[in-house]
């Protein structure tokens, strides 16, 4: 058995599709049940009320303190309703008692531990990617996973990036060679998988950053984690050098 816990973040759009979620809970639950993971931590996503409160934001110039606690608090009302839905996967509010317990499933609520330390920036730029990161940093873990609804990072070509470091990401992006996000729509995601904030932490925590597509019927999560050179898995990771 792996002796190896992991954090995974579960984007809203994920959260908020039930086969989806249905999907993404089961592959996991396999991972465990197959001791190939030995425990896993769910950080939720904010979705819907995340975006509602950035609408909110626009709309009425609420700030960034407040848009930045509420935003938060969106994670912690999705993890409760994920405890509700999957009965055995624990919440846990004190961040002491989730390094402690051996509970094999668990979801962390994080509003009440970063709002006592308060150790990110207030901005748009903070999502709960960063947050997934910096509570993989604060368990001492060497990589975090992040499950959404896109495949990882896409170029114009549209070739999904199985690898890049930090600074080719922040080379392709600069030099406009991701995905458009006018070539896509409104689905921002397409060409910004990830929170911008999220990039600087992982060079200064030295972390590996996993995207994985949530999406039912795709089975990605299992094939990454069980993904051999003949079967080759679609994700990407971000490297911090």
């Amino acid at each position: 058995m792996r002796d190896k816990t992991i954090i995974i973040k579960i984007g809203g759009k994920i959260l908020e599709e039930p086969e989806d979620l249905d999907s993404t809970i089961s592959q996991l639950k396999h991972l465990l049940d197959n001791n190939s993971i030995q425990k896993i931590i769910i950080i939720p996503g904010g979705g819907s009320y995340a975006n509602f409160i950035r609408i909110l934001d626009q709309k009425l110039k609420i700030g960034n303190d407040l848009a930045h606690w509420m935003a938060i608090y969106a994670m912690n009302h999705n993890g409760n309703l994920l405890s509700e839905k999957y009965s055995f996967i624990k919440p846990f509010e004190e961040f002491t008692e989730l390094k402690l317990s051996k509970e094999l499933f668990s979801i962390f609520l994080p509003f009440k531990y970063l709002y006592q330390f308060d150790k990110l920036p207030h901005s748009w730029d903070v999502t709960s990617d960063s947050i997934t990161l910096y509570f993989a940093h604060k368990l001492e873990l060497k990589e975090c996973y992040l499950i959404k609804d896109v495949d990882g990072i896409i170029t114009k070509e549209n070739q999904i990036l199985r690898e890049i470091t930090v600074k080719g990401y922040k080379n392709l992006k600069k030099s406009n060679k991701l995905l458009d996000i006018k070539e896509v729509g409104t689905s921002m995601k397409k060409s910004q998988p990830i929170d911008s904030y999220s990039i600087d932490l992982i060079k200064n925590y030295k972390i590996s950053c996993i995207i994985l597509n949530g999406k039912a019927k795709k089975h990605t999560i299992l094939d990454y984690f069980n993904k051999s050179e003949n079967e080759p898995s679609i994700y990407t990771k971000i490297n911090f050098n």
